[in-house]
């Protein structure tokens, strides 16, 4: 696949997901068409492949490649390759977030926050919902709504993430230890790759 052909098509698409936040705002309705503008785009498998974006080397269980973002670093377009094994503790975005799956599912588990303290500290959580993301099935937050993430056994898995900011800038996210019950601001442990592996 042509490196211009896919940025055409990702131009596109984040142009159809702006006018939604535009006419729309941003509320559980626009989300919804925002992950549906998302699931299109990736169910363009030819887009997203090893050639361009390989998968993590082994021992990594994850890479995060930057595929676009606007010049104020909104509206953050990401494909995630994770191995399976990878996991990703409770935590929310502080801004809206959409994950439609290219190829593999990720289990997501949902949760909702019982008492009504800040961070860092004590914290209690309740699950609410699970949803695999897998082709042709996502998920769409709002910025405030925790979840967390698991890649079960099988294949790597390659997932389309979008942020309504870039997730460098994202520094005051909250991460939850349910066995402690307790929680902090949540470290980017993952450098993001910034460019195509190859053209």
């Amino acid at each position: 696949m042509n490196a211009d052909e896919r940025q055409q098509r990702v131009a596109t698409a984040v142009e159809e997901v702006k006018r939604i936040i535009r006419d729309r705002g941003v509320n559980r309705g626009a989300l919804d068409g925002i992950l549906e503008v998302l699931k299109r785009l990736a169910a363009q498998k030819e887009l997203w492949g090893d050639e361009s974006f390989p998968p993590p080397p082994e021992g990594d269980l994850q890479r995060r490649y930057l595929v676009s973002e606007e010049p104020d670093r909104t509206f953050a377009l990401y494909l995630n390759v994770m191995r399976p094994g990878k996991r990703i503790v409770p935590h929310n975005h502080t801004t809206w977030a959409c994950i439609a799956a290219v190829a593999g599912a990720e289990e997501n588990r949902v949760y909702r926050r019982l008492d009504g303290g800040g961070c860092p500290g004590p914290a209690r959580l309740e699950q609410a919902d699970t949803i695999r993301v897998e082709p042709g099935r996502g998920i769409a937050l709002m910025p405030e709504d925790i979840h967390s993430v698991l890649i079960p056994p099988g294949q790597v898995i390659r997932h389309l993430h979008m942020y309504g900011r870039a997730l460098e800038t994202l520094d005051r996210r909250t991460a939850y230890d349910l066995e402690r019950g307790t929680c902090e601001v949540m470290r980017m442990n993952v450098a993001t790759t910034r460019r195509e592996a190859a053209p």
